[in-house]
Parts: C-alpha cells; structure tokens; sequence
C-alpha cells in the first residue's frame, strides 16, 4: 500500500476512502481488482478497507469502531455524531442485548435512514460531542440520556451504573443531561431512569437484581458493605438488609468462567465458600440470587428473601457492617 494511503488508513483504524485512494495514485481499474481480488473490502460506497485490517479489526473487537467511521465517512457530515447504543458500545458500556444493530447517529441539520444506518435528527450542543480521533460521538451524560429516552428502563440503568462505576460520567452530569432533554421525546422515561442509577453496582446481574428488590416492594438494600470482626475484613457483600442481617450476593456466572485477578476457577469457589462460611459463623445469613433466580426462578427467591427479612438479625452482634463509598471496577 503506498505511503499515502497507508498513512490515512492508519488514522481511522484501517478505513480509507476512493479519494484517499486516487490520491495516493490509484486509478478507477485497479480499485476494481483491488476489491475484485478481495485485497479490499468495501464498507459502503467509496470507503474501503484492506481483508487484513478487517480481520484485525474482528479480532481485537473494533469492528464496530470501523463500521462506525465507515458510515461517518460515507454521510461526509460534519454535524452528525455516533450517538444512542452505537455511542454507548464506543463508551465501553453495556448495550441492550436485544433489537436493530444499525449504527445510531445523531445530527441537528436532518435525519435520514439508510442500509445498516439511521440518523436521528436532533439538537446538539457542542459540549454534548466528543472527538476520538476521526470519530464524533456524543458524550457520555448524553448517550446515557439518549439510551433512556429509547431503550427499555432495565437496560438503561445497567449502562448508567456501569458508565458512573467506571468513571465515566458523575451523577451530577446525568441530572443535568435529562434536565436539558426535559422537551424532547421520551424524557419522562429518562427522567424515571436517573434517580435509579447507582455507580456501586459492579455487574449487569448487580443492577438487574437491585431492581427487581425494588420492583417487589422490599426494603432498598445498601450496597457494597464491608463485614469485619475483631476489625479483619471477612467479606464484601453485594447488597445488606441490616436489620436482618442479610447478606445477598449476585452469583454470576462470569466469575468462574472469567475470573480476575489471575485466579482459576477452582480458586475462586474455593474462595467464596470460604468467605460465606465465614460470614454464616458471625450469624449472617447469605442468599446467592444467580441469573436465573431472576427469571423464571424469581418467586422462589422472593419468599424466601421476605422470609428471612421478617426475622430480625442477632441482638449481639459480633461483626460490622460499613458502606463503601464506591464499587470496585474489576479488570483482568
């Protein structure tokens, strides 16, 4: 590839465009064999991109990145930005597991729909973008608030507390972008979704869980509480009923397929049966609500939940119970 073209692919994670190409001195036939011969990939029309950029790119888990910067690109639209979940999944967040996979964006000027694309047409205001390198997209606060004004309300609080747990963007942000969104459709949605978000929950499964306790009417839990006797740290618990004594842990199944830290499955069972026998030896009593516990198996869990919350914990106890200010981001 020659220098020139070379250099303007590496600036857009391996996209180039027809232009950058004749620029570089490549004529009409030999991009035709170029693609012809599968060397090139074509994108949408007129923007391309080398079979081995593209293979990298499914690789590493950029494809979405270039099929972003590829629709950029071919809407050659200085207004528009990537916004709503195709925004959300270039945040790093979690994004709705189900629906369109077309790649949202979002533009004051018009909107238009087009193969694997559609624009929404809307205001945005400059510190509602950010530039990544050759890709606009709206910021955090403001991706947030476009997921909760179109995605379902469990979906939108995941993405809110994983965006706040990361550091992505701060509660106060948030009020602010539903605040400006107030005259738009579907505010009263977002307006419902914010007040529900909550940066300690370390997991999908975490805020998942944490709303179906709401949705039944029990008591709010507190969130990430530290158990310590004799002033040693015995455990973390996911969610405490404090009256009760109750410790709820979210049991996903990540955490033995996938664990952190460098520990092996057999590690880290052992591990958690430890530390739950530690804790069920200061009176504590532990439910483990796994993902299914949630669905079809969720009314089980819930009587037994309103059971154990109808009995009050020990009179003396041997352990305290103190929130972290904050969860705990966990990386590999």
């Amino acid at each position: 590839m020659h220098p020139l073209l070379a250099a303007a692919a590496e600036r857009r994670t391996g996209v180039f465009t027809a232009l950058d190409a004749r620029r570089a001195g490549y004529g009409h036939d030999e991009i035709r064999h170029l693609r012809a011969s599968g060397a090139w990939h074509r994108l949408r029309r007129g923007v391309y991109i080398t079979a081995a950029a593209l293979s990298e790119a499914d690789r590493t888990g950029r494809r979405h990145r270039v099929e972003c910067i590829a629709v950029l690109l071919a809407l050659d639209g200085a207004t528009a930005a990537v916004s709503h979940r195709s925004a959300a999944r270039l945040w790093g967040l979690p994004t709705p597991r189900s629906g369109s996979d077309a790649i949202r964006l979002t533009d004051p000027a018009h909107g238009r729909s087009g193969r694997g694309f559609h624009v929404t047409r809307g205001p945005l205001e400059p510190d509602e973008v950010r530039v990544r390198g050759p890709l606009r997209l709206t910021s955090p606060a403001r991706t947030l608030v476009d997921l909760a004004r179109t995605e379902t309300l469990e979906d939108a609080v995941v993405a809110m507390d994983a965006a706040l747990l990361a550091g992505r963007v701060a509660a106060q942000q948030l009020a602010e972008a539903v605040a400006r969104a107030a005259r738009w459709p579907g505010a009263p949605r977002a307006a419902r979704v914010v007040p529900l978000a909550d940066g300690r929950a370390e997991s999908p499964l975490e805020t998942r869980g944490r709303l179906r306790l709401l949705g039944a009417g029990l008591p709010a839990p507190e969130l990430q509480m530290e158990i310590r006797s004799a002033q040693r740290l015995v455990g973390v618990v996911d969610a405490w009923f404090d009256d009760a004594a109750v410790a709820v842990e979210f049991d996903g199944r990540v955490k033995y397929t996938d664990p952190w830290r460098g520990r092996d499955p057999g590690q880290v069972l052992w591990e958690e049966k430890r530390r739950e026998d530690a804790l069920r030896s200061l009176d504590v009593r532990v439910v483990r609500i796994a993902e299914a516990d949630l669905g079809t198996g969720w009314p089980a869990t819930e009587r037994r939940l309103r059971e154990l919350l109808a009995t009050p914990g020990p009179g003396a106890r041997r352990f305290t119970a103190t929130a972290r200010s904050g969860g705990r981001l966990r990386t590999g």
